[in-house]
């Protein structure tokens, strides 16, 4: 499929200042660029220079726009990306230095006039620049439909009147919520969520920044798939009264298995190469998570205790540090490594039998493509609703932590990883998840979701 009747759309991408975001974005940008669509894909300066070089044959289909943050003392030097911030009190200020950038992109949007701007949840600010502009937008949320569904309708959203002022509020799936499933929050992550619905330190909640994009957006376009979990599609649809477009679970591209001249991942590959098949439990925790020094330490203790072949990347610099000895005590069944790594290539590996997740939704895709059963350890945000959703599929286990502060022993990391790995009580969960792998994989599922966006692109482009 290409550019219907030859003429090419002009779409500007607008993710928020996290990886974990940027990237979808610059995938879909991807997808959109090679039917023959323009792209300008926006950012702070240094989030752009850290990306990955276009494919030769996009360079000359995706332009990147750097428009710069405004300075404010409470970020640290140089802070473009929540990646780059040292507490978490310091989010807000990031979320605050990002609508700093309405200027700059409104200059924009007034020279360039794209048909389409394709924006995340937090400038609350945009929608009404674009219908000035007379630009169509759409909101793609990046995550997935349970956790906006948290949320409640559009108008509650963008007011804070909702029924659930407590922590327990959020510990059972919400009132909307017409089927039956035992996906909620636990105690200690309720906290999170009560707090994203009240005013902070940027002006503004997450619940009213996001009620206010879907509120002036013309789709609401998501990273779901109908095949998976349609209830909460619906349930969106109904709560939202507006467009709702899934775009499929964008399975990752690179399967990993091309040549590599990455020297890390040679070293990698040539420590899987000696495991058997499927021994080795893979562990991340993504960019975003710092665990604490005692959360490292039971974490550290869990995988030895286990027994099983481990690879740990550790990928968040921090200054908490493994337990002393603790290398040296599984280095012959162990390897941590304390840089990026291919996550693809780890994953497709034969010897890679499961994968240890703090429970980002990309994870979990990049895990499933390759039907990975999951030892799930949820910290932020979506993450605990996402575990919930695994274990109630039966592709994982979630490590079993205290209630009221989420804290969780050696042992209870040791027998989770067993059970997935190793234990006859988690064969049915590894076949689960080889069956999940045949649609989390399917490409020509997925790539039909966003063939389907991109003609909604084209026969709903604003006209004025």
């Amino acid at each position: 499929m290409s550019a219907k009747n030859g003429k090419s759309l002009h779409i500007v991408m607008f993710p928020w200042l996290a990886f974990g975001h940027i990237i979808p974005y610059l995938d879909l940008s991807k997808a959109i660029a090679q039917k023959g669509h323009k792209i300008s894909f926006i950012s702070s300066p240094r989030n752009i220079d850290r990306l990955p070089k276009l494919p030769p044959n996009l360079a000359s289909s995706i332009s990147f726009v750097k428009i710069p943050l405004p300075k404010l003392a409470e970020l640290p030097e140089n802070a473009e990306a929540t990646t780059d911030l040292i507490h978490a009190s310091q989010m807000d200020y990031l979320k605050k230095a990002f609508d700093g950038m309405e200027p700059g992109l409104t200059r924009f949007l007034e020279e360039a006039r794209p048909d389409w701007i394709v924006y995340d949840f937090l400038p609350h600010w945009l929608p009404p620049i674009t219908a000035r502009l007379g630009i169509s937008g759409a909101f793609f949320f990046i995550i997935n439909a349970w956790l906006l569904s948290f949320y409640g309708p559009t108008d509650a959203m963008i007011s804070g009147s909702d029924y659930r002022s407590e922590p327990e509020d959020f510990m059972v799936p919400p009132k909307w919520v017409n089927f039956d499933t035992k996906v909620a929050y636990r105690r200690f992550e309720a906290n999170w969520i009560l707090g994203s619905v009240h005013d902070t330190d940027s002006g503004y909640s997450d619940s009213y920044r996001g009620g206010k994009i879907i509120a002036g957006t013309e789709a609401l376009v998501i990273r779901h798939c109908r095949e998976f979990e349609p209830e909460w599609l619906d349930l969106l649809g109904e709560l939202h009264r507006t467009r709702i477009i899934p775009i499929g679970l964008m399975p990752p591209q690179d399967g990993g298995g091309g040549v590599e001249v990455d020297e890390g991942w040679i070293s990698i590959r040539s420590w899987l190469d000696v495991r058997d098949k499927g021994s080795v439990v893979y562990v991340a925790l993504g960019s975003e998570v710092t665990p604490s020094e005692d959360q490292l330490s039971e974490l550290a203790h869990g995988l030895e205790l286990s027994g099983v072949p481990f690879i740990w990347v550790l990928r968040k610099a921090t200054d908490c540090e493994l337990p002393e000895g603790f290398e040296e005590r599984v280095r012959s069944r162990g390897m941590v490594w304390r840089r990026w790594a291919p996550q693809l290539k780890i994953l497709s590996h034969d010897s890679v039998g499961g994968f240890l997740t703090h429970c980002g939704w990309s994870s979990i895709v990049e895990g499933l493509t390759f039907g990975r059963p999951l030892v799930t350890l949820p910290f932020l945000v979506d993450q605990g609703l996402n575990s919930r959703v695994v274990v109630e599929k039966g592709i994982g286990v979630e490590v079993p932590r205290n209630e009221d502060d989420g804290s969780y022993t050696s042992n209870s990391v040791a027998d989770s990883v067993k059970l997935v790995m190793i234990h006859n009580d988690g064969q049915k969960m590894r076949e689960k998840a080889k069956e999940m792998g045949a649609l989390f994989s399917d490409r020509a599922l997925h790539d039909g979701y966003i063939n389907n966006f991109i003609n909604f692109l084209q026969d709903h482009r604003a006209t004025s």
